[in-house]
Protein backbone atom coordinates (compact mmCIF):
# COMPACT_ATOMS: atom_id res chain seq x y z
CA UNK A 1 0.00 0.00 0.00
CA UNK A 2 1.60 3.39 -0.94
CA UNK A 3 1.76 6.36 1.39
CA UNK A 4 -1.14 8.17 0.10
CA UNK A 5 -3.56 5.38 0.67
CA UNK A 6 -1.97 4.67 4.27
CA UNK A 7 -2.60 8.34 5.04
CA UNK A 8 -6.36 7.95 3.74
CA UNK A 9 -7.01 4.40 5.39
CA UNK A 10 -5.72 5.78 8.84
CA UNK A 11 -7.38 9.14 9.19
CA UNK A 12 -10.10 8.93 12.11
CA UNK A 13 -11.79 12.21 13.77
CA UNK A 14 -9.74 13.78 15.85
CA UNK A 15 -11.23 15.26 19.00
CA UNK A 16 -8.38 15.38 21.22
CA UNK A 17 -5.59 17.83 20.67
CA UNK A 18 -1.77 18.13 21.06
CA UNK A 19 -1.60 21.57 23.43
CA UNK A 20 1.15 22.44 20.47
CA UNK A 21 0.38 25.49 17.77
CA UNK A 22 0.11 24.40 14.02
CA UNK A 23 3.12 25.34 12.35
CA UNK A 24 2.21 28.57 10.07
CA UNK A 25 4.63 26.86 7.34
CA UNK A 26 1.83 23.37 7.91
CA UNK A 27 -1.64 25.53 7.99
CA UNK A 28 -0.60 26.99 4.78
CA UNK A 29 0.22 23.85 2.76
CA UNK A 30 -3.09 22.47 4.29
CA UNK A 31 -4.67 25.72 2.97
CA UNK A 32 -2.91 26.03 -0.38
CA UNK A 33 -3.47 21.83 -0.87
CA UNK A 34 -7.44 22.74 -0.45
CA UNK A 35 -7.12 25.15 -3.00
CA UNK A 36 -5.49 22.62 -5.28
CA UNK A 37 -9.03 20.49 -5.65
CA UNK A 38 -10.52 20.07 -8.48
CA UNK A 39 -13.29 23.13 -8.88
CA UNK A 40 -15.80 23.26 -11.83
CA UNK A 41 -14.50 25.23 -14.51
CA UNK A 42 -11.62 26.42 -12.28
CA UNK A 43 -14.17 29.12 -10.87
CA UNK A 44 -13.39 28.10 -7.42
CA UNK A 45 -16.68 28.47 -6.00
CA UNK A 46 -16.41 28.89 -2.05
CA UNK A 47 -14.30 31.09 0.41
CA UNK A 48 -12.23 29.70 3.20
CA UNK A 49 -12.24 31.56 6.54
CA UNK A 50 -9.76 31.05 8.59
CA UNK A 51 -10.16 31.12 12.42
CA UNK A 52 -7.20 30.97 15.27
CA UNK A 53 -8.96 33.83 17.93
CA UNK A 54 -9.61 31.53 21.20
CA UNK A 55 -12.43 33.47 21.88
CA UNK A 56 -13.69 32.94 18.49
CA UNK A 57 -13.53 28.82 18.68
CA UNK A 58 -15.04 29.36 21.92
CA UNK A 59 -18.46 30.80 20.65
CA UNK A 60 -18.47 27.97 18.04
CA UNK A 61 -17.98 25.65 20.17
CA UNK A 62 -21.28 26.43 22.08
CA UNK A 63 -22.84 27.33 19.25
CA UNK A 64 -22.38 24.09 17.01
CA UNK A 65 -24.64 21.66 19.40
CA UNK A 66 -22.27 22.44 22.44
CA UNK A 67 -19.38 20.36 21.48
CA UNK A 68 -16.19 21.94 23.91
CA UNK A 69 -13.47 20.37 21.75
CA UNK A 70 -13.83 22.76 19.25
CA UNK A 71 -12.30 25.36 21.23
CA UNK A 72 -9.23 23.22 22.34
CA UNK A 73 -8.48 22.89 17.98
CA UNK A 74 -4.87 24.66 17.06
CA UNK A 75 -7.12 26.28 14.10
CA UNK A 76 -10.44 25.91 12.37
CA UNK A 77 -11.28 26.42 8.60
CA UNK A 78 -14.92 27.24 7.68
CA UNK A 79 -15.80 25.92 4.02
CA UNK A 80 -17.68 28.35 2.82
CA UNK A 81 -19.47 27.73 -1.07
CA UNK A 82 -19.38 31.22 -2.31
CA UNK A 83 -20.95 32.37 -5.50
CA UNK A 84 -21.40 36.30 -4.00
CA UNK A 85 -17.89 37.21 -5.45
CA UNK A 86 -19.05 36.02 -8.64
CA UNK A 87 -22.49 37.72 -8.85
CA UNK A 88 -20.91 41.02 -7.70
CA UNK A 89 -18.27 40.98 -10.01
CA UNK A 90 -20.66 40.02 -13.43
CA UNK A 91 -22.85 42.48 -11.99
CA UNK A 92 -20.07 45.50 -11.77
CA UNK A 93 -19.44 44.47 -15.14
CA UNK A 94 -22.68 44.80 -16.81
CA UNK A 95 -22.68 41.23 -17.87
CA UNK A 96 -25.83 39.79 -17.03
CA UNK A 97 -28.20 39.53 -20.08
CA UNK A 98 -31.43 38.82 -17.68
CA UNK A 99 -32.03 41.85 -16.15
CA UNK A 100 -32.72 40.85 -12.56
CA UNK A 101 -31.03 37.90 -12.84
CA UNK A 102 -29.86 35.90 -9.62
CA UNK A 103 -27.50 32.82 -8.54
CA UNK A 104 -29.97 30.18 -8.66
CA UNK A 105 -30.31 26.21 -7.88
CA UNK A 106 -27.14 25.29 -10.30
CA UNK A 107 -24.72 27.19 -9.02
CA UNK A 108 -25.67 26.39 -5.76
CA UNK A 109 -24.99 23.01 -6.48
CA UNK A 110 -21.67 23.58 -8.43
CA UNK A 111 -20.97 25.60 -5.21
CA UNK A 112 -21.49 22.76 -2.41
CA UNK A 113 -19.53 19.96 -4.65
CA UNK A 114 -16.47 22.52 -4.83
CA UNK A 115 -16.26 23.08 -1.37
CA UNK A 116 -16.58 19.94 -0.09
CA UNK A 117 -14.30 18.64 -2.47
CA UNK A 118 -11.46 21.85 -1.14
CA UNK A 119 -11.91 20.34 2.17
CA UNK A 120 -11.09 16.78 2.06
CA UNK A 121 -7.62 18.15 0.32
CA UNK A 122 -7.20 20.06 3.70
CA UNK A 123 -8.20 17.00 5.49
CA UNK A 124 -5.79 14.54 3.56
CA UNK A 125 -2.48 17.07 3.87
CA UNK A 126 -3.52 17.45 7.12
CA UNK A 127 -3.27 13.90 8.00
CA UNK A 128 0.18 13.69 5.85
CA UNK A 129 1.55 16.20 8.20
CA UNK A 130 0.72 14.36 11.31
CA UNK A 131 -2.21 16.93 12.07
CA UNK A 132 -5.86 15.38 12.88
CA UNK A 133 -9.59 16.64 12.06
CA UNK A 134 -12.92 16.58 12.74
CA UNK A 135 -15.68 17.72 10.36
CA UNK A 136 -18.17 20.16 12.01
CA UNK A 137 -21.46 20.38 9.99
CA UNK A 138 -22.98 22.03 13.02
CA UNK A 139 -21.94 25.35 11.35
CA UNK A 140 -24.95 25.04 9.45
CA UNK A 141 -27.32 26.01 12.69
CA UNK A 142 -28.09 28.77 14.55
CA UNK A 143 -28.54 30.53 11.00
CA UNK A 144 -28.79 33.94 11.99
CA UNK A 145 -25.96 33.95 14.93
CA UNK A 146 -23.21 32.22 12.51
CA UNK A 147 -24.17 34.90 9.55
CA UNK A 148 -23.86 37.92 11.80
CA UNK A 149 -20.20 36.08 13.34
CA UNK A 150 -18.86 35.03 10.35
CA UNK A 151 -20.26 38.34 8.09
CA UNK A 152 -21.96 36.17 5.71
CA UNK A 153 -23.36 37.51 2.44
CA UNK A 154 -25.90 36.34 0.32
CA UNK A 155 -25.22 33.66 -1.99
CA UNK A 156 -22.69 32.35 1.16
CA UNK A 157 -23.40 29.16 3.06
CA UNK A 158 -20.78 27.54 5.23
CA UNK A 159 -20.97 24.00 4.28
CA UNK A 160 -18.63 23.10 6.96
CA UNK A 161 -16.01 23.18 9.58
CA UNK A 162 -12.60 21.34 9.77
CA UNK A 163 -10.83 21.82 13.54
CA UNK A 164 -7.21 21.21 13.24
CA UNK A 165 -4.65 20.18 15.62
CA UNK A 166 -1.73 17.87 16.07
CA UNK A 167 -2.19 14.02 17.25
CA UNK A 168 -1.36 13.85 21.20
CA UNK A 169 1.65 11.80 21.30
CA UNK A 170 1.00 7.72 21.41
CA UNK A 171 -2.66 8.53 20.41
CA UNK A 172 -4.44 5.30 20.08
CA UNK A 173 -6.41 5.93 17.07
CA UNK A 174 -10.01 4.03 16.52
CA UNK A 175 -11.61 3.56 13.68
CA UNK A 176 -15.46 2.96 12.98
CA UNK A 177 -16.86 0.15 10.68
CA UNK A 178 -18.17 1.65 7.54
CA UNK A 179 -20.87 -0.26 5.88
CA UNK A 180 -20.00 -3.10 3.44
CA UNK A 181 -19.21 -2.03 0.14
CA UNK A 182 -22.00 -4.37 -1.62
CA UNK A 183 -24.44 -1.65 -0.42
CA UNK A 184 -22.38 1.10 -1.34
CA UNK A 185 -21.25 0.69 -4.89
CA UNK A 186 -23.43 -0.72 -7.93
CA UNK A 187 -22.44 -2.04 -10.98
CA UNK A 188 -24.03 0.42 -14.03
CA UNK A 189 -27.32 1.03 -12.62
CA UNK A 190 -28.20 2.17 -8.66
CA UNK A 191 -29.59 -0.48 -7.01
CA UNK A 192 -32.91 -0.49 -4.82
CA UNK A 193 -32.04 -2.36 -1.54
CA UNK A 194 -34.82 -4.80 -0.62
CA UNK A 195 -35.75 -4.91 2.31
CA UNK A 196 -33.77 -7.90 4.18
CA UNK A 197 -30.65 -6.20 2.31
CA UNK A 198 -31.25 -3.06 4.43
CA UNK A 199 -31.88 -4.43 7.82
CA UNK A 200 -28.45 -6.11 6.95
CA UNK A 201 -26.76 -2.94 6.11
CA UNK A 202 -28.09 -0.75 8.94
CA UNK A 203 -28.27 -3.66 11.64
CA UNK A 204 -29.15 -1.67 15.19
CA UNK A 205 -27.63 1.18 13.98
CA UNK A 206 -30.44 2.38 11.60
CA UNK A 207 -33.06 2.85 14.71
CA UNK A 208 -30.03 4.53 17.39
CA UNK A 209 -29.79 6.91 14.33
CA UNK A 210 -33.47 7.55 13.95
CA UNK A 211 -34.22 8.28 17.25
CA UNK A 212 -30.68 10.18 18.11
CA UNK A 213 -31.04 12.00 14.72
CA UNK A 214 -33.87 11.85 12.69
CA UNK A 215 -36.61 11.98 14.77
CA UNK A 216 -35.22 14.51 17.15
CA UNK A 217 -35.72 18.41 17.94
CA UNK A 218 -31.88 18.41 16.55
CA UNK A 219 -32.79 17.98 12.63
CA UNK A 220 -36.20 20.02 13.15
CA UNK A 221 -33.45 23.13 14.27
CA UNK A 222 -31.48 22.00 11.58
CA UNK A 223 -33.77 22.02 8.94
CA UNK A 224 -34.73 25.17 9.86
CA UNK A 225 -31.40 26.69 9.57
CA UNK A 226 -30.85 24.74 6.47
CA UNK A 227 -33.77 26.91 4.98
CA UNK A 228 -32.95 29.98 6.16
CA UNK A 229 -29.44 29.65 3.83
CA UNK A 230 -31.37 28.66 1.08
CA UNK A 231 -33.37 31.97 0.98
CA UNK A 232 -30.22 34.09 1.86
CA UNK A 233 -28.65 32.27 -1.80
CA UNK A 234 -31.72 34.07 -2.83
CA UNK A 235 -33.53 30.68 -3.89
CA UNK A 236 -37.38 32.32 -5.07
Amino acid sequence: MNETLKIISNRVSLRHYDKKKISTEHMNKIIESAIEAPTAGNMVMYSIIHIQDKKTMQKLAISCDSQPFIGTASDILIFVADFNKWNNYYKNEGMYLEKGRKPKNAEMLLSFEDTMVASENAVIAGESLGIGSCYIGDILENYKYHKELLNLPEYTIPLGMLTFGYYPKDYKRIKKKRFDKKFIVFDEKYKNLDEEELKTMFKSKGKEFYNRKTNSDFMKNFENAVEQWFKNWGRE
